[in-house]
Order: C-alpha cells, then sequence, then structure tokens
C-alpha cells in the first residue's frame, strides 16, 4: 500500500481550497496537516478553525501531525473538526498510551513520530497499540528542507521491530524532503505513506506532480 500525501504547509493559504483540489484531482490520497505551535517546534501554523473550513473541501482522510505540547488537550476538538489520523511526538506528552486509547476511542488512527535523533527502540512499548509511524526525514518545524539519508536506516530499523513484534500491519509514513529524485529507494525501504509538501505544492502543476510521485511507487510493494 502506497500513498501520496501531499502537506499544505507548503500550500498558497489564500487559495488553499483551490490548491487541494488541484492535489485531489492528482491522485493525493490524503491530506496532510502539520500542526505548529511555537512551543514544541519553532514555528507556528494553523489551528482546528482552518481544518474546519477546509473540511467540505474535499472526501480524503485528513492526517494531522501535531508538533505541538500536552497534545491531549486538544485531539478530541480535532478529531471533531473532521481530521482522520493524529500523530504526535511522545516527549510532548506525558501518557503516551493513554493519548493513544483515546484517539483511537474517539474513532481516529493514532500514530506517534520519530524525529531524526529519537530511536526507534523508544517505540517498544507503545508499537503494540499504535496503527502507524510517522518517521521524520528532517527536523520538523519548516517546511523545504533536505531529505536526511539515515532516515532510511531508522526505516529498516522500524521494520525488524514490526516483525520482532508481529505488528507488521502498521503503517510507516516518511515527512521530510521526498521528492522524485528520492522516493523509489525510500519506498523500497519500506515506507507506505510519503508526505510531500514543497516537491508537490512548489510545482508548476501540483496535480502533475502528485501523479509523478504515485508513478514512481506504483509498482513498488515491500
Amino acid at each position: 500500500m502506497k500513498m501520496i500525501a501531499p502537506s499544505v504547509l507548503s500550500a498558497d493559504f489564500s487559495k488553499l481550497g483551490e490548491e487541494i483540489k488541484k492535489v485531489e484531482k492528482g491522485g493525493a490520497d490524503i491530506i496532510h496537516l502539520d500542526i505548529m505551535d511555537g512551543r514544541y517546534v519553532p514555528n507556528i501554523t494553523f489551528g482546528i478553525p482552518v481544518v474546519e473550513s477546509i473540511r467540505p473541501i474535499t472526501e480524503l482522510p485528513f492526517d494531522a501531525h501535531l508538533m505541538i505540547v500536552e497534545p491531549e488537550k486538544y485531539v478530541e476538538d480535532f478529531i471533531k473538526a473532521g481530521v482522520n489520523m493524529i500523530s504526535f511526538h511522545m516527549d510532548a506528552t506525558i501518557h503516551s498510551h493513554r493519548l493513544v486509547e483515546k484517539i483511537k476511542n474517539l474513532g481516529a488512527k493514532a500514530g506517534v513520530v520519530l524525529n531524526p535523533a529519537t530511536p526507534v527502540n523508544t517505540l517498544e512499548e507503545i508499537i503494540h497499540y499504535i496503527d502507524y509511524v510517522l518517521i521524520m526525514s528532517v527536523n520538523p518545524g519548516f517546511g523545504g528542507q533536505k531529505f536526511i539519508p539515515q532516515t532510511l536506516q531508522k526505516v529498516k530499523k522500524l521494520k525488524i521491530l514490526m516483525e520482532e513484534t508481529g505488528r507488521t500491519d502498521i503503517l510507516i509514513e516518511i515527512d521530510g524532503g521526498i521528492k522524485e529524485e528520492n522516493i523509489r529507494e525510500v519506498s523500497a525501504a519500506g515506507v507506505n505513506i510519503f508526505v510531500a509538501g514543497s516537491s508537490v505544492f512548489k510545482a508548476e502543476n501540483p496535480a502533475e506532480a502528485v501523479k509523478k510521485l504515485k508513478e514512481k511507487v506504483r509498482f513498488i510493494e515491500v
């Protein structure tokens, strides 16, 4: 299962609805929402009102990456606003397991995020309960950064942990520096969901950019 998830962080917010329609036309599978609070990361993006405003525009799933402290305070409102998938950073909350259960009980998929310097073994106790893992291939907080090559080794380590724990059903998502030139190699490592921001929304034709990314991974299954 290979899915392209354009990140609206790189979209033109003055015409966000049109931007979403463009990537939907190109075959996007998921809309990725980067939620930043200026505390967990040194940037501020958008919140629940924006999510509510764009929810009627598309039926594609919304995947919210919460780069915020105390995410447990906000997950219910994000889900009510129309989010289908929520991932959070375990060092941003005290009770990770409780938060995973809360997200799932509210009807959304629950994921946890690994920063570039966060080791895979951090997941050993939570992997039995989550639906997906988001691996950051750049340091979180800003779009347009370069892919960190060592991330591929982290994906492989995660695949081993999934095998050892019998959780091969977990989806692996990756975010940061994904483009035509590297998506095949990343896909071959075992990634399922590819977040692409600048390479899609900064392209001359975002719909075509999505199509090209999908074509690159069409026949790669691991």
